[in-house]
């Protein structure tokens, strides 16, 4: 009777266990989500799947590719802002020209609007800002049809315009308008727009004491660049997360000075934006054109013909200043018959635009820069397929009626037309036709008539229409399939 009573529960107890073990090795069982993940890291440790990691040399740094959404965004605004936006005068080199170059010019308007002994810190205080309304800034922004913009976060002269730890009492917290400008602008951007947020930087300071030691011991000695320069562009990636770091004021000192590879190669391997950052090739003397991620050579840089790197052109649309100048005069703005003929030229050479505005020192961008976006964004709005995500075609420029400028994207073929034809009659050199040629004009309902030149070449009728009923005013963009 003992035996009958021991062994239900040595039963109940060899089943307890068996369940418990079998729990066990149900836990820790290698599930095929799990062996996919050992696989992985056994990938990732062999090398397999690791990213590229960039070492500080040109070298190196020059391989890697630049992501693609810069190449196809192809239009930006560039926004200069500071200080020097209180005088403006002249230009945003104002306490150059003043105090640097003595030029008479600057040096009698001094005397003529300000008190003897006036220095340029006096002007800090009154940089207010105090109309500047960053949702207002990306609405705006947004309708110029751009996709990327650049902010300048601190200029030559050295005043930051976010509150950095490095700069102070010369930056937009402590003194002037008493707010983060660039976080402030940051936000609107990303909260409210598709557009790609950018920041320039001037690696040097006109009057710094610390640069101009460095200087002075012909960069022998790196002060400056470390507790001021590097210090901040390190602060500002950190902090804003830039998608574009636009570098400047690099002319006088070597990159060795900079130590602009160390910088690039962290930006590249581990920065918070190492996926998506694109850099420009101002990194120290001798290194425009030649180094960084696309070129951008010098201010206004518009070659002609197509470049076997990806390039910008920065330029102003006051012809004059990057900054606002309150003596300009309406002949001093291009108007958007230029504004569009050097965006036509810029992209069908393989460059993206940059073009500049200059906001007020209270925060306004005034109605003649806000005409010159809003109109832009309208152009695009109809002829954005010839210029968004478009590769060169084997012509640029055509190669019987000059303002006409070539772009493609997959099979389609765009020209730019520039200057309606007086005779209503397009003659292209460059396209050849086919048995499958059609050509339409963006905004145009109907296709258009052509023919086949005798000499080569295609003969477009353009549409029989009043200006009013054309679908823009400035430039025309014909799409052609079927040719060659």
């Amino acid at each position: 009777m003992l035996g009958a009573r021991v062994k239900p529960r040595l039963l109940a107890m060899l089943l307890c266990m068996t369940a418990v073990v079998g729990f066990v090795l149900t836990l820790y069982a290698p599930s095929p989500l799990l062996a996919a993940d050992v696989q992985k890291v056994r990938q990732w440790r062999q090398g397999k799947n690791q990213q590229p990691r960039y070492s500080p040399t040109w070298d190196s740094l020059d391989k890697r590719p630049l992501p693609a959404w810069y190449d196809e965004a192809k239009f930006g605004i560039f926004m200069h802002w500071g200080v020097f936006s209180v005088p403006s005068f002249g230009s945003e080199w104002f306490w150059w020209d003043w105090k640097g170059a003595k030029n008479p010019d600057f040096i009698d308007f001094m005397k003529r609007n300000y008190r003897p002994g006036f220095s340029y810190a006096d002007f800090a205080p009154m940089f207010t800002a105090e109309w500047y309304n960053p949702l207002q800034w990306a609405e705006i922004l947004q309708a110029s049809g751009a996709k990327y913009v650049v902010l300048t976060s601190k200029h030559h002269e050295g005043f930051t315009n976010w509150p950095s730890k490095y700069s102070w009492n010369w930056n937009s917290m402590d003194t002037g308008p008493h707010r983060d400008l660039v976080g402030e602008l940051r936000d609107a951007i990303r909260n409210q727009t598709d557009l790609h947020f950018g920041l320039y930087y001037s690696l040097f300071e006109w009057f710094h004491p610390l640069y101009l030691k460095d200087k002075q011991n012909k960069w022998t000695t790196q002060e400056y660049s470390k507790e001021v320069g590097l210090a901040e562009l390190y602060e500002l990636v950190n902090t804003y997360h830039p998608e574009v770091v636009w570098s400047d004021g690099d002319w006088e000192a070597p990159y060795t000075y900079w130590n602009s590879t160390d910088f690039l190669a962290w930006l590249y391997n581990d920065s918070p934006v190492k996926d998506t950052v694109v850099t420009n090739d101002r990194w120290g003397s001798g290194m425009a054109c030649h180094h960084g991620g696309y070129y951008t050579c010098a201010d206004r840089y518009n070659p002609g013909v197509l470049q076997k790197h990806k390039w910008e052109n920065c330029m102003t649309i006051d012809k004059k200043s990057w900054g606002f100048r309150r003596e300009a005069t309406l002949a001093d703005y291009l108007d958007m018959d230029d504004l569009v003929k050097i965006l036509a030229e810029t992209v069908s050479c393989g460059g993206n635009l940059l073009m500049n505005i200059g906001p007020t020192h209270d925060g306004r961008i005034v109605p003649i820069f806000e005409e010159r976006l809003r109109n832009m964004g309208q152009w695009l709005k109809v002829n954005g397929d010839a210029i968004y995500a478009t590769k060169p075609w084997r012509a640029q420029n055509d190669t019987m009626t000059p303002d006409v400028w070539y772009t493609s994207k997959g099979d389609n073929v765009y020209a730019i037309v520039l200057d309606w034809p007086t005779t209503g009659q397009l003659t292209l050199g460059a396209p050849r036709s086919s048995s499958t040629t059609k050509v339409t004009m963006l905004g145009w309902p109907t296709p258009l008539k052509w023919a086949a030149g005798s000499g080569g070449g295609i003969q477009i009728q353009m549409p029989a229409a009043a200006p009013s009923q054309l679908p823009c005013q400035w430039a025309w963009v014909l799409q052609m399939q079927g040719v060659m």
